[in-house]
């Protein structure tokens, strides 16, 4: 009679995972069904008191931006790092922001 080895804990865990053979399916559907928000146009109240707090933002100041980023718009938090005037762009932390895709700018005190 053959003596049976006994099987380690991982492989063991192995046989009970479930099965995916429509691998990427699910993240495809999500994908697929993900409604694109069209972008705003600003009054031109809107642009003028966007354009005052503007002119207030600092470098290290504390702000939460509300902008348009490719299919919506999303709120960042953060401190200002770089503020260009010129190149029309202001990054929260890490992430650039066109001052064109900018709703709503709120200093946090």
């Amino acid at each position: 009679m053959e003596k049976r080895t006994k099987m380690s804990m991982q492989d063991r865990a192995k046989i009970f995972l479930p099965f995916n053979g429509l691998r990427g399916y699910y993240d495809l559907i999500l994908k697929v069904d993900k409604i694109i928000e069209p972008k705003d146009e600003l009054t031109e109240d809107e642009l003028n008191n966007l354009s005052n707090v503007f002119n207030k933002l600092k470098r290290k100041m504390i702000v939460t931006i509300k902008y348009y980023n490719v299919d919506g718009y999303e709120s960042i938090s953060g401190m200002i790092s770089r503020i260009s005037a010129e190149n029309r762009i202001i990054r929260i932390v890490k992430t650039d922001i066109s001052l064109d895709d900018i709703k709503d700018i709120k200093i946090e005190e």
